[in-house]
């Protein structure tokens, strides 16, 4: 079979039995080598998924805002290596022996800050939680001790979250706007933002279940670990919430492979050092889990070290992440291919067989 039927394939046998609908975009040398979109956008209406249909990104969210952090940099207004304290003075986390250690914005974009996901519920982590100003969200952020020393560990967390309160403090608006200013309007990113005031093209959200089961508002997604996330798929409509930096975009399919194309070789966004930056690890040293074995992490997401011990046939230098409400993504630099994968299904989009078994597609040789 050629590259499409391989991936056609196995979309058709996911619908209806593992994930409800979906948008796969893949680009080979900066070509569109195969674009589909399948599936259901709202099943229960029979509304199909379009090319155009708008997804909620979680996650994706994070390599938006890491890229906005890029081109501030470029600018001269904040720096890899500044404290955070330069921009929010208050922001002074301890670890669980009551020392202060400063936090750099490396370790915010990098997730080496000590900073977690599983804060109280006080905190509003991006998909749902207290509306709150960013501001105060991040103060909250700030009381919860550290896991580590920043720099000697890895642990996912709310780092461009305050990433995100630091942005805010520099440009003096909101993330949105700033986000706006430096990555989407530039890129002609019109579908990508935090707040939704149209639900036309707006994909619902459904939740694992076989078959996929319609997302109550809050509804309790287990993860892999058995770790109950809560979603609020409404939270996109509620111009009062805080805009999180690590999970509160929506967007389309396209919108997302225009981002992820600037970090291949020909992407002239940002200049090429910038680029390299971005796409090196950032965690030698830190101590890792057993999954992470042969990945790193880069400025704008998870990296293959050693493609063997990863298990994946991506090379190394490849860099990949995803979005917990049930998108995935991959840039390979090496050998100029980018995919994007968008479904409504959570958590199967993410962190499923489903992801994996495109990209296997895809890298057949």
């Amino acid at each position: 079979m050629n590259l499409e039927q391989r991936i056609d394939t196995v979309i058709d046998q996911a619908l209806a039995r593992k994930i409800v609908g979906c948008v796969i975009l893949v680009k080979q040398n900066g070509k569109l080598v195969y674009s589909r979109a399948a599936g259901f956008a709202d099943r229960e209406a029979e509304r199909s998924i379009e090319q155009n249909t708008i997804f909620r990104l979680a996650s994706v969210t994070k390599p938006i805002v890491a890229t906005v952090a890029l081109r501030m940099m470029e600018a001269g207004l904040l720096q890899l290596d500044d404290p955070v304290t330069r921009f929010l003075p208050w922001f002074t986390p301890k670890t669980r022996d009551g020392k202060h250690h400063a936090i750099t914005i490396r370790h915010l974009m990098s997730h080496t800050s000590g900073i977690r996901y599983d804060l109280p519920e006080r905190v509003a982590k991006g998909l749902a939680g207290p509306i709150i100003s960013l501001e105060e969200n991040i103060k909250r952020v700030a009381e919860e001790p550290l896991e580590f020393v920043p720099g000697q560990g890895w642990v996912y967390g709310m780092g461009i979250d305050v990433l995100g309160a630091v942005i805010e403090a520099i440009e003096q608006s909101s993330l949105g706007a700033a986000t706006a200013k430096y990555v989407t309007e530039p890129l002609a990113m019109k579908d990508t933002s935090f707040i939704l005031t149209n639900s036309d093209r707006l994909s619902l959200a459904y939740a694992d279940d076989e078959p996929p089961r319609l997302m109550r508002d809050p509804d309790v997604v287990l993860d892999p670990d058995g770790v109950p996330i809560v979603f609020s798929p409404g939270r996109i409509f509620n111009a009062q919430a805080p805009h999180s930096g690590g999970g509160g975009m929506v967007g389309t399919a396209h919108d997302i492979m225009t981002l992820l194309e600037i970090y291949q070789p020909k992407g002239s966004f940002l200049k090429a050092e910038t680029r390299a930056m971005a796409l090196t690890d950032q965690t030698e040293g830190a101590v890792h889990g057993k999954r992470d074995a042969g990945r790193g992490f880069s400025l704008i997401g998870g990296m293959v070290k050693d493609r063997v011990l990863a298990k994946t046939p991506c090379p190394n230098g490849s860099v990949d992440w995803g979005g917990v409400y049930g998108l995935s993504w991959i840039v390979d630099p090496i050998q100029e291919r980018t995919i994007v994968i968008c479904t409504n299904t959570a958590l199967e989009g993410c962190t499923g067989v489903f992801p994996r078994d495109v990209r296997n597609a895809v890298y057949i040789p």
